[in-house]
This record gives C-alpha cells, sequence and structure tokens, in this order.
C-alpha cells in the first residue's frame, strides 16, 4: 500500500497547522502523535491564544509584528470562535509611566481615557484613568481551536494517529515534518524550554470582552475571556526547563495580579493550575530547517498561535520544493540578522 506523501510528527498547533497547510495544497498528508489524545502533553493546550501581534512587539523582536498580522485573518478562516474585539492595556494609577514605554515600542493603538474604558469593558469602569486599545487584534480558545484544526484535517481524509512515537529517520514518506517541539532536540540541539505557568478560573461576577494586560515592572499579567464566566490568567516567563507543577509563588502572584485588575477575581473558583514548557531558538523566533526529506518547523517560543500560521506556509513551501511542486507567493519574511 502506498503511504502519505508527507507525515507531520506532533499534533501541536505547529504540527496541525502544517498539515492542514500542507493539505489545503494538495499534498496527501498524515499526522502522528505521541500523546494519546488531542492536546495530551501539548504546551498548545497551555497557551493563552493572544492573537496580538503589536501588543507582543513591544516586547519582542519587529518580526513578530510583521509574521503575525496575517495570522488573524488565517484564523478567523478556519476557526469561527476567533474573537475580533482587539486588546486592551491598563495599568495602575502608580504605574501610569509603564504605558508611555509600552506605546514608545509599538505601534496601531489608540490612547483612550477612562470613559472609553469604561464604554469598552463596563465592569473596568473607574478603575483606570487612561490605557491603550489596539482594535486590529483578536483572541481565540486555544483548546477549541486545536479542535477546530483537527475537524478541518479530518474532513480532507487527512488521518491523525494518536499514542504514535516516532522519529523523523523513521518515517518512510517523502518528506516529514518534525514539529515536536522542545522534544527535537536530539536534532536541534540549541533549542531550549522556557517555562510558562497558568491559571485558569471562573470568575461570574466579572466580564470581559477581550483581553486585558495590567502591566506592572515586575509582574505583567494578561487575561484572557473565554466565555461563560471562564477566565485564563498568564504572566510568568521563566528561563527554566524545570518540569513540575504551578508553584505556590506563582500562583499567589497571578492571582493577586488578577485581584488588582478586579476585586471580584478573589471569590472565583481555580478550574485549572497548569505549566509546561515552551521551545524557542536562541533569538526566539521561528525557523524552518531542512535536513534532506526532513523539515524541523519550531521554535514558536510564547507565540504559538499567533505564528504558527505563518510557519506553516513556510513549511509547505519547503516541502513543495522538495516535491518540485509549484509554491505559493506566501512565505516567511526574512530573518533578520544583527
Amino acid at each position: 500500500m502506498v503511504g502519505p506523501t508527507a507525515v507531520v510528527i506532533g499534533a501541536g498547533v505547529a504540527g496541525l497547522a502544517c498539515a492542514l497547510t500542507l493539505a489545503e495544497r494538495g499534498i496527501d498528508v498524515e499526522v502522528v502523535e505521541r500523546g494519546r489524545a488531542l492536546g495530551d502533553g501539548c504546551c498548545s493546550w497551555m497557551a493563552g491564544g493572544m492573537l496580538a501581534p503589536w501588543c507582543e512587539r513591544a516586547t519582542t523582536e519587529p518580526q513578530v509584528a510583521e509574521w503575525g498580522a496575517s495570522s488573524i485573518g488565517w484564523w478567523a478562516e478556519r476557526f469561527p470562535g476567533t474573537v475580533r474585539n482587539g486588546s486592551l492595556v491598563v495599568a495602575q494609577p502608580r504605574e501610569t509611566a509603564e504605558l508611555g514605554r509600552f506605546a514608545t515600542r509599538t505601534e496601531r493603538f489608540e490612547w483612550i481615557d477612562a470613559g472609553r474604558v469604561a464604554t469598552l469593558e463596563p465592569d473596568l469602569a473607574g478603575r483606570f484613568r487612561r490605557a491603550l486599545f489596539f482594535g486590529d487584534e483578536a483572541h481565540l480558545d486555544p483548546r477549541r481551536a486545536l479542535a477546530a484544526l483537527a475537524a478541518a484535517l479530518r474532513q480532507r481524509g487527512v488521518a491523525i494517529r494518536f499514542g504514535v512515537a516516532l522519529l523523523p529517520q523513521e518515517v518512510a514518506a517523502e518528506v516529514v515534518v518534525d514539529c515536536r517541539g522542545l522534544a527535537a532536540r536530539d536534532a536541534l540541539p540549541d533549542l531550549r524550554g522556557v517555562r510558562g505557568e497558568m491559571v485558569v478560573v471562573r470568575a461570574p461576577d466579572v466580564s470581559l470582552d477581550r483581553p486585558v494586560r495590567m502591566l506592572h515592572p515586575r509582574l505583567p499579567l494578561y487575561i484572557v475571556p473565554r466565555g461563560e464566566g471562564v477566565f485564563m490568567i498568564g504572566a510568568t516567563m521563566i528561563e527554566s526547563e524545570r518540569r513540575s507543577p504551578v508553584s505556590v509563588r506563582s500562583a499567589v502572584e497571578l492571582l493577586n495580579a488578577a485581584y488588582a485588575l478586579h476585586p471580584a477575581f478573589a471569590e472565583a473558583d481555580i478550574l485549572e493550575l497548569g505549566a509546561d514548557l515552551r521551545p524557542a531558538f536562541p533569538d526566539n523566533l521561528p525557523e524552518v530547517r531542512r535536513k534532506g526529506r526532513v523539515l524541523h518547523a519550531n521554535g514558536l517560543y510564547r507565540h504559538g498561535f499567533l505564528l504558527a500560521p505563518v510557519l506553516a506556509r513556510k513549511t509547505a513551501d519547503a516541502a513543495q520544493s522538495i516535491l518540485h511542486m509549484e509554491t505559493s507567493d506566501a512565505d516567511l519574511p526574512q530573518r533578520r540578522r544583527a
């Protein structure tokens, strides 16, 4: 029996986005995943799901905004649950200077006053004098988005085989796409893990329509609404490869910061505490590396959902090159080197 033309190893956001893009270009593809189910052992399961290229521009390389800008439309076309309500950045009155510093490092925003904050987010009325509103940004629920990609692949006849642990050299296919994340360090020794920690709560007395970032010199916080009174709270970005549950310190800091945003979070139910490691290259930018018929698509760092679409396009272009097929005009811009 003839096997698939391309095999993608890994069913996180990178693997599923790569597989779907390959399938959309007419390539016979299959996905294999060592986990037993979607999200099992996958750092994408712990993501915030913010499609916020211009907010991220304030603290990352310019390429993140350049590459991430097109991802909002990509997700909106493939996942109807993509919410395009923008992002709000606030700071406590004593930290107003942080807003100014944030603003100087980014673009595509407007300064708004307390009245406009109250219009956008009534539950924050009277709490913040000024804010930055990034009206072109969006967000999504990562777990629902992954399920939507998996469903789109199934509709195209693409098999996803769970509980299958394979190395790229063990796969018999014309093209192998390695999306194993941090597990790919056997082939990509310059990968490192960056720890992230998050809390999911149910706060029925709080209503937010968009992600809210609260700036603080020590612990910037983001809160992403998931619907039905559920919120994901995140902030931590720790240069550590320690695999362990969320620390008490991180949990306390996250919950205290949420309380500072809105006191009603004090009555929230904690639904989940989670921690995982995000794969990153030394410059914190993603890359597709070719080694023969193997394409290593990796290094999404903390921008998994934001940059997965453009990483997938670059991967598909490289796969088509291996297969001597015409490639897409869409491409990952060249990495800027110092």
